[in-house]
């Protein structure tokens, strides 16, 4: 029986009243005879779904069909925008708890972390989601579906974007996807808590400035085999709810225009039954770039044939003149709608508040106490030991003097990664070091070089060059209760530096947190005359006057559009010591939290001598080196040695740096390397002559903490690679070659500096017992042993099972190995236990299987904390 039967047309309208308070609509609800069936909680979903995208108009239908969806008042269809971000933490939208970027969550192993991990960020989007929905906010980066995780095959070091991964393994990807998928769509058997999306699809991952254009090419066996496992493994068993095609070419077709892969293999052969969404400007592509077809209108009915449905652009606004000129059928429109539809109704945005257990998560769990914990279990779990010669570590937290010394080791933004919130604290590694040594230790800082050449390091712009128009120290604030800087202001202060986070607040409590502009005025007088950039770090629009010059702004794009904190900076400007200087910065909010901080790069002529001196003072030094996101990521503007567009042309460390470490290394004191990255580096040098080097990635909000703790001892390092360190560039292909001839652990004919799966531990572990069995009827092993903690610390260990067939050449496709099974276990002192893991006979085997099973690869050139054990299965 209908609801509004059994309760009453009245009590069944409250309830959707407060269904449309949930969603942040303030339409009334229309007098019905009847309650329209898409508003009957008790019919089945699909029958909502139909009912309602029966009530739309063609217009109506294609509106919907573009990321930033308009509202429908007549149907009480708010606005909705489909792109939001959760790739290590709610992203772009202010506030939230920052976790290790992707590689570094990759390099935990650990499943069930990344569960906890994306249950979090579900859990803070749905909470902040539904804060902005009662604030009538609909803006980007606010809604429920997250286009996350990103599980391309990081094939090649060079691409910028790796670091979004978990790494160059299929099965390390696919399950770690898995598991995260899982903890972002949660358990509940009605409702979705987010959508998850699974990207991108598919064979893509580079170059960077080459990917609106480029065609991957590949043989079957390369694209079953090595480009799609992670997605069929995420697919099957994480069950997303949502996909998006990727920019490129596959072997011809536009991914996004692609029947072979949207169709036959995603829906068809795998059973994907979501929505699939383009990424940014892909059906652009189509037209513009790849020239596949001529117009916008040929390009939107080629995407939404083959399968997309949701657009990120707005070249679907043209389906209507191709429905005109059938090219398209209003039916194939009515499919793509009723997909996105079903996912607004597996989120309950058309449901009563109370029914939808995840629309009661409060705003309190934002940043909360049990959120910071876990970001820095996963910082602490992801950092990988490297090198201990001599057992340097773990350091002594009296070391008498400690020398900290790098361009990342005081940069917040940099541990932050791309795809990035805002926390509430970012620990640098000088602050972690600075709190966790004792009080009687001298620490110093450094930072000894700049990150490379062209590529220099920016502060806040200290008091000290500050000046009012009176000519007092700091500048003059005037705080605006709107956004366009006009009339009165509502009050006026001086700020002793431009270093403003307001959060999700305003001001003052009597200005509106997204109405509101701030204008400061005054002066720069440098000390120093010299080479200088200005800029600043904001997710406000702000632009910055140099002597009534606008010198640069925040260029809002659909991109990168809020809520992200960027540095803006200008070219470089000659500045003299002791000249005044007028400086205006402008700052208006509309959106997400409000952050502003005016950064300079100044003349540094001491870098080197300052942190050979430093060093020479230390019984101990601690370097902190390495990339930042800066110089890798998404399609960049960085052209400087080394680096391009956003990926890199070589892959060891940039130049001032190397020069750096040699430096510091002549005097002869310990030094541990600590490298921050989103990428593999040939730190080749530094191998050989440096005792000590631990990966830590962009390790989030808690980086400083989760080093300091795996630096002094009280957390014990098990982090393991999930991708090859080679040696040099010329170790592998061309970067835009596709086949697999000659990359990732699984067909790399070389000796890597490190390989995939390494790491090493305070401790040691004995495997004893190995057995190895085939399930009858099945296509699966039962590989089983005994681990024992045989060292002097508690720890992880991450328990590695690999196939091979050494029968089988490269010629067949085969790899000469591949990880099969892997668990991440605790084991205190003298701890032994029992590991059973499941292999699948990987496909094709025959002869017989080697096993193996351990710390780690087998048969490396490197030093490990564990045996190896081996057995071999035959296959028929």
């Amino acid at each position: 029986m209908k609801n509004w039967l059994r309760y009453g047309r009245k009590a069944f309208e409250a309830c959707f009243i407060s269904a449309l308070a949930l969603i942040g609509t303030d339409c009334s609800v229309e007098k019905h005879d009847a309650i329209l069936p898409y508003l009957d909680i008790a019919l089945p979903i699909n029958e909502r779904v139909n009912d309602l995208v029966g009530r739309m108009t063609l217009e109506e239908k294609i509106s919907q069909m573009v990321h930033d969806a308009p509202a429908i008042e007549r149907l009480h269809i708010p606005r909705y925008n489909w792109w939001s971000e959760g790739l290590h933490g709610v992203a772009r939208a202010g506030l939230a708890t920052v976790f290790p970027q992707s590689i570094g969550l990759g390099a935990t192993w650990d499943e069930a972390l990344l569960h906890e991990v994306s249950t979090v960020i579900a859990d803070e989007a749905r909470a902040k989601h539904h804060h902005f929905a009662r604030n009538d906010k609909r803006f980007i980066y606010q809604g429920l579906t997250l286009w996350s995780p990103n599980i391309n095959i990081f094939r090649d070091p060079r691409w910028g974007r790796g670091q979004e991964t978990y790494g160059e393994d299929p099965y390390l990807t696919g399950t770690l996807a898995v598991n995260f998928i899982k903890g972002l769509q949660g358990d509940d058997p009605h409702y979705l808590k987010t959508v998850a999306t699974i990207k991108h699809f598919a064979v893509h991952s580079g170059p960077e400035p080459a990917r609106h254009v480029f065609n991957a090419v590949t043989n079957e066996h390369d694209l079953r085999h090595t480009y799609l496992p992670q997605f069929e493994m995420a697919v099957r068993l994480g069950r997303p709810y949502s996909l998006m095609c990727a920019y490129n070419r596959y072997n011809g077709d536009a991914c996004c225009g692609s029947t072979h892969l949207l169709d036959d293999i995603l829906r068809n052969e795998w059973g994907f039954d979501g929505y699939i969404v383009s990424d940014c400007e892909a059906i652009t592509d189509i037209y513009k770039h790849h020239k596949i077809v001529p117009t916008p209108d040929e390009a939107a009915s080629l995407a939404v044939i083959a399968g997309t449905d949701l657009e990120c652009g707005n070249v679907y606004l043209h389906l209507k003149e191709a429905v005109a000129k059938k090219l398209i059928t209003e039916e194939h429109i009515n499919t793509a709608v009723r997909r996105l539809f079903k996912a607004r109704f597996k989120l309950g945005m058309f449901d009563p508040v109370e029914n939808v257990r995840y629309a009661q998560i409060p705003y309190s769990v934002v940043d909360s106490k049990e959120h910071r914990a876990l970001a820095l279990d996963a910082a602490r779990k992801s950092i990988v030991l490297l090198k201990d010669d001599k057992s340097i570590l773990p350091l002594k937290k009296d070391p008498g003097t400690i020398a900290v010394i790098g361009p990342n080791a005081d940069q917040w933004l940099m541990l932050l990664g791309n795809y990035n919130g805002v926390p509430s604290r970012a620990v640098t590694p000088l602050q972690g070091i600075k709190e966790k040594v004792s009080r009687q230790t001298r620490v110093l800082f450094a930072q000894g070089s700049e990150l490379a050449d062209g590529m220099p390091m920016f502060y806040t712009v200290p008091t000290t060059v500050l000046f009012t128009n009176e000519n007092t120290p700091g500048l003059q604030a005037a705080y605006y209760n709107n956004i366009t800087l006009a009339g009165k202001p509502l009050y006026t202060e001086v700020d002793s530096t431009l270093d403003a986070n307001w959060s999700d607040n305003a001001p003052r409590k009597d200005m509106d947190d997204d109405n509101f502009s701030v204008r400061w005025t005054g002066a720069i007088i440098p000390h120093h005359s010299g080479t200088y950039q200005l800029g600043f770090i904001s997710t406000c629009n702000t632009k910055l006057y140099i002597d009534d010059s606008l010198v640069t702004k925040t260029i809002y794009h659909f991109r990168d559009e809020y809520g992200d904190p960027r540095l803006r900076k200008t070219s470089p400007m000659k500045l003299k010591a002791g000249r005044k200087y007028k400086v205006v910065v402008e700052a208006i909010e509309t959106f997400a939290d409000a952050q502003l901080q005016l950064v300079w790069a100044a003349p540094k002529p001491n870098l080197l001598p300052d942190a050979v001196e430093a060093a020479r003072q230390a019984d101990v030094v601690v370097m902190c080196m390495g990339l930042t996101p800066r110089m890798e990521g998404e399609e960049m503007d960085v052209m400087i040695d080394g680096f391009r567009g956003g990926d890199r042309t070589r892959i060891d460390l940039p130049q001032s740096q190397q020069n750096l470490i040699k430096a510091i290394h002549a005097l002869g004191k310990p030094i541990v390397l600590v490298l921050l990255n989103g990428s593999a580096l040939a730190v080749t040098w530094e191998n050989d002559h440096v005792p000590a080097i631990v990966e830590a990635w962009y390790p989030g909000q808690a980086s400083g903490q989760a080093l300091a703790d795996v630096l002094f001892g009280d957390y014990n390092p098990a982090g393991r690679l999930p991708i090859t360190f080679y040696k040099s560039t010329r170790d592998l292909p061309p970067f835009d070659d596709y086949n697999i001839t000659n990359q990732t652990y699984r067909y790399y004919k070389g000796t890597p500096l490190y390989p995939f799966g390494y790491g090493l531990s305070y401790t040691t572990f004995l495997y004893t017992d190995l057995h190895a069995a085939r399930i009858p009827g099945t296509d699966s092993i039962q590989v089983s042993a005994r681990v024992q903690n045989t060292g002097g610390f508690d720890g992880d260990e991450v328990v590695q099972v690999y196939a091979s067939t050494k029968d089988l050449t490269r010629k067949t496709g085969h790899p000469f190995r591949s990880l099969v099974a892997y668990k991440r276990v605790h084991l205190n002192i003298g701890e032994t236990q029992s590991i059973a893991l499941m292999v699948k006979i990987p496909p094709g085997t025959s002869g017989p299987l080697e096993l193996s099973i351990g710390g780690g690869q087998p048969d490396t050139h490197l030093p490990m904390t564990s045996n190896m054990l081996k057995t071999s299965i035959p296959i028929p």
